[in-house]
């Protein structure tokens, strides 16, 4: 009976498959039909109606098929199909290999807290500039977190747009916001030896270290005892604590070997008196074991020390503003301080210090 009907043939008791041509390609699809003389006709109206649609440029595969495997490749528009968060969620998964740990943590922050409950029931098709730009102007925080939190959006409506799915990318005509760089705070001397006071031991040694190198906290927490030499009075950095992980530097100029002022080799010396079997030079004095991260480090020892000191609260990154501001007063090289804090160039050193910099 099916031989009568063209593009259409019977597949087993349960099956009838239609046949038809669409962007150049031999499509087949089954009906999930039992294939009597009445079923056969409804299967041969169908490929009717589809070419039908084919020939005006109405079809669209996923509306006609949704459950086929092939649908989603052959549709003439995809975008519409496909939800924000799903897209999100599948470019999250293929974050993992690519990106670091706290970088992973990051974007699923954004897409958790951010992207996903505003966006992520819209289609990729139905995402408009206007309504993103609406959105961004009415959030309450900085403009380095709206840029951060953009980042997956930007990311996965690029991959849409480049796949085809989508005619238009809204985000490629919204800019990332003007970030003001806040002016460093470097404490003084004075505010160093107060600090220093009111700790002793580790915490003590950990501050003046990190007062002295300029290192991150980060780095400071991460620095094993197989990477200093008190002998040469140098300490190689290839590590960093970040959120509680062991992570490697983003660039080459990260990972150097540096030499250690005068003051930071004595915190090393005094810390190796008191090390414990811990590998890494700083250690939790509860615990006497790693930091689990920079957190429990300025609540227990940062804050503390400053408001008993009662000296102005500023970040544990401004130890690092301190030294370079120290470094550039007493007319050291602005190219060995890059070097030291880990910066490909002195390019970042003038931009951020330059009122430092003795230009005579």
């Amino acid at each position: 009976m099916a031989r009568k009907y063209r593009g259409v043939s019977v597949r087993g008791e349960e099956s009838i498959q239609i046949e038809f041509m669409f962007k150049g390609k031999r499509c087949r699809e089954s009906l999930k039909i039992s294939p009597t003389d009445a079923n056969l006709r409804y299967a041969n109206n169908r490929r009717i109606e589809i070419l039908s649609k084919i020939e005006r440029g109405s079809f669209d595969y996923p509306s006609e098929f949704p459950e086929s495997k092939s649908a989603m490749a052959k549709a003439s528009k995809n975008g519409c199909h496909i939800l924000v968060k799903d897209a999100m969620n599948d470019w999250l998964v293929s974050c993992q290999k690519r990106h670091a740990y706290s970088t992973v943590r990051d974007y699923n922050s954004a897409v958790g807290f951010h992207l996903e409950p505003r966006f992520g029931h819209y289609t990729l098709d139905e995402l408009n500039r206007q309504e993103i730009e609406t959105w961004i102007n009415g959030l309450d925080i900085s403009a380095k977190r709206i840029n951060n939190i953009l980042i997956p959006l930007r990311q996965i409506m690029e991959r849409a747009f480049h796949d085809e799915l989508i005619d238009n990318n809204p985000m490629s005509r919204i800019k990332n916001l003007k970030v003001k760089t806040r002016e460093p705070q470097p404490f003084t001397l004075r505010e160093i030896d107060a600090i220093l006071s009111q700790l002793e031991g580790s915490a003590k040694n950990a501050i003046q270290f990190g007062f002295w190198t300029g290192l991150r906290t980060s780095e400071l927490l991460g620095l094993r005892w197989e990477n200093v030499s008190l002998e040469e009075g140098t300490a190689v950095i290839k590590e960093a604590l970040v959120h509680g992980r062991m992570k490697q530097p983003k660039t080459k100029s990260g990972e150097r070997k540096i030499t250690l002022h005068a003051n930071a080799l004595a915190a090393a010396k005094s810390q190796f008196a008191i090390r414990s079997g811990s590998a890494f030079v700083f250690h939790d004095p509860k615990s006497k074991e790693q930091w689990a991260s920079d957190q429990p480090f300025r609540k227990r020892v940062w804050i503390p020390a400053l408001k008993a000191a009662n000296v102005k609260y500023r970040e544990c990154y401004q130890m690092r503003h301190t030294f370079a501001s120290q470094m550039l007063s007493e007319n050291r090289n602005p190219v060995w301080l890059a070097h030291h804090m880990g910066h490909s160039d002195w390019g970042m050193i003038r931009n951020i210090y330059g009122r430092w910099i003795n230009e005579s």
